[in-house]
């Protein structure tokens, strides 16, 4: 049964310069449900927010641009995504999911329309499944040469721990590989884990990418996350140059609960930001990386 999410905070700068261009490589829009509905079989039900309220989001934080990821909730229905990228398009980019039966026209209408990447889901707990619905590997293996052939990346949703057993289906797919959230570490294990061991080695050598986004998911602290540094440390110093960063707004799958945070201040997250980067680093992670990963000019 589908939970009700907790809305957005209401945004606020984050009191500090950004770069020109900065972009938030990691966010969802849900909407409007009249046109776009949710999966009936989904993990969690957020409000409606539409591309028109993201680019008011991204205004009111300073942020040029932006990544619009399909969220698990509508399955392989990429309308929304498709949608809010129209709303902006020089601004905005997508990741989308698909069903092995994909058009071939589709594909092209959504690389014209800003699609660069496909997020496959493989994020399991002690080996469940965490949020339903999602593409898995079978479905990348068939799309992956007309994906190849129109220059898109893969976006893995999984947990680090997890890494060895998948990074040899993923690799050999033939296409860029960013990694979700610093691998959805919880900061319990430490650094040394190594699924962990293994994203850095992999961000080193040029071989993957990853979002050093989610504080709020791997903190077991709470805001303003200073047990993430360490893993934020860790793949900064690997290399700055395979890194982006994203808000993941508007933070779904938070409901009030004792066991949660509360919804994250997307102006702590950014702050957060520039607590573990230097002037050169934060230029990398918001503009270079993503300027070339998702094609922004």
């Amino acid at each position: 049964m589908s939970r009700d999410c907790l809305p957005p905070q209401a945004p606020e700068p984050p009191g500090f310069a950004l770069p020109d261009d900065a972009c938030d490589s990691h966010t969802h829009v849900f909407g409007p449900y009249a046109r776009s509905p949710l999966a009936e079989d989904r993990s969690y039900t957020p409000p409606e927010n539409d591309g028109a309220a993201l680019v008011r989001q991204l205004d009111a934080m300073g942020l040029a641009r932006c990544v619009i990821v399909t969220a698990s909730a509508y399955g392989d229905d990429n309308r929304a995504m498709l949608d809010a990228l129209a709303v902006a398009p020089d601004r905005l980019r997508g990741v989308a999911v698909l069903s092995e039966g994909v058009g071939e026209a589709d594909l092209d209408a959504m690389t014209e329309a800003g699609v660069r990447g496909v997020r496959v889901n493989l994020f399991r707990r002690n080996g469940r499944q965490v949020y339903r619905n999602g593409m898995g590997l079978d479905a990348l293996r068939t799309l992956a040469p007309r994906l190849r052939a129109r220059g898109w990346h893969l976006q893995a949703w999984l947990h680090a721990p997890d890494l060895p057993e998948l990074w040899p289906s993923l690799t050999a797919c033939g296409m860029p590989v960013v990694i979700d959230h610093m691998g959805r570490m919880s900061t319990a294990r430490g650094v040394a884990d190594p699924g962990f061991a293994l994203l850095c080695r992999l961000v080193a050598d040029g071989t993957a990418w990853t979002k050093i986004s989610g504080a709020d998911r791997l903190t077991e602290a709470g805001p303003l996350y200073g047990d993430v540094d360490p893993f934020a440390a860790a793949l900064i110093a690997a290399n700055p140059e395979r890194l982006v960063w994203g808000s993941d707004w508007p933070h779904i799958n938070y409901f009030g609960g004792a066991s949660d945070h509360g919804v994250p201040s997307d102006a702590d997250l950014l702050r957060t930001l520039r607590r573990w980067t230097d002037d050169s680093a934060l230029h990398r992670i918001l503009v270079d990386n993503p300027a070339a990963l998702y094609g922004f000019p």
